[in-house]
């Protein structure tokens, strides 16, 4: 009852192309829940990909046609959860009995359909989705094509002995976010990033030690040559990207820090490994972060859940 098999899938999307990715999604899912994972993550925005031409554009102007190019045709591709394009990732899931962390482009009608979010959804064991998390803040040039989420989605969810939740790329900086999760009885901590070794090979054994819990970071991979010839403008874009614009690195940290799988680069794999909770319960004994190591009385965080709408109709 103490152990838990989780997989890790470090895989491409198919850029800009929302059904195929979800496709070879699913053909992931279904790979892991053969090799007997309860648990298969997948990196951030990895439907229908990372808006990598931001940084590789080298534009910048206000106003550009070029931006709004891309911008438009990546709202296109978004995932809009409630026109039931993850329906046969939940079904895939309630069949195969699994667990899934998506992190997709989310396009959602209660904020006009137009604006896109970086969310990490869960679906649970019986396909329901128990939480779709919107990033809490873009980073750095993410912000010419993402919306500021809210907190509706800092959730966690029971998996077996443990209880799961999940963070968007820096967010798992964010003491505050991490600790709204280790409050709920979080003992595994899934961070999603975009890719690169860079991003996860000393957060995840810093967030393992501080929360005592197993942490798995999952990424995504992206190659010069998984740029899609079809886009107006691509050309800059992979003029000035390099081989690897995200190299992977995915990995997991056990609740003592050390490594159950090192980062792992610059291929695609799926990384399966199993967790013990009794790791967990032994770490805790002389550190809990929200249990016996916390004071409450002095320090105590408030967290606001309620969906973010610009308008509330009372029909």
């Amino acid at each position: 009852m103490d152990e838990l098999t989780i997989a890790l899938a470090q895989i491409s999307p198919v850029w800009f192309d929302r059904k195929a990715t979800l496709k070879k999604v699913c053909a992931t899912i279904a790979d892991a829940a053969s090799k007997g994972a309860r648990l298969v993550c997948f990196g951030e925005a990895c439907v229908p990909g990372y808006p990598f031409w931001l940084e590789y554009s080298r534009e910048t102007a206000f106003n550009s046609a070029f931006h709004k190019a891309f911008h438009a045709e990546y709202v296109n591709q978004a995932v809009c959860i409630e026109e039931g394009d993850l329906t046969p990732v939940c079904e895939l899931a309630r069949n195969s009995k699994i667990a899934v962390y998506l992190g997709v482009l989310e396009r959602p009608p209660d904020r006009g359909g137009k604006s896109v979010y970086a969310s990490l959804v869960y679906i649970d064991t019986e396909g329901s989705i128990g939480s779709v998390h919107r990033k809490l803040v873009p980073t750095y040039d993410e912000r010419l094509t993402w919306a500021a989420g809210d907190g509706n989605g800092l959730r966690t969810h029971k998996l077996e002995r443990f209880t799961v939740g999940g963070l968007n790329c820096w967010e798992n900086w964010m003491p505050l976010a991490r600790t709204s999760l280790y409050a709920q009885g979080e003992d595994l901590h899934v961070a999603v990033w975009p890719g690169s070794e860079r991003n996860t090979k000393d957060i995840t054994r810093f967030i393992a030690r501080e929360s005592r819990s197993c942490v798995a970071s999952v990424s995504s991979l992206m190659r010069k040559s998984d740029l899609p010839s079809h886009l107006p403008g691509i050309e800059t874009v992979i003029e000035n990207a390099p081989e690897f614009l995200a190299n992977g690195g995915s990995c997991i940290a056990g609740p003592d820090g050390e490594w159950v799988i090192e980062p792992f680069c610059n291929e695609e794999k799926l990384l399966i490994a199993t967790i013990d909770h009794k790791k967990v319960r032994e770490e805790r004994q002389n550190f809990d972060p929200v249990g016996h190591y916390s004071r409450p009385d002095v320090l105590e965080l408030n967290v606001n859940r309620k969906r973010q709408t610009t308008a509330r109709f009372n029909d």
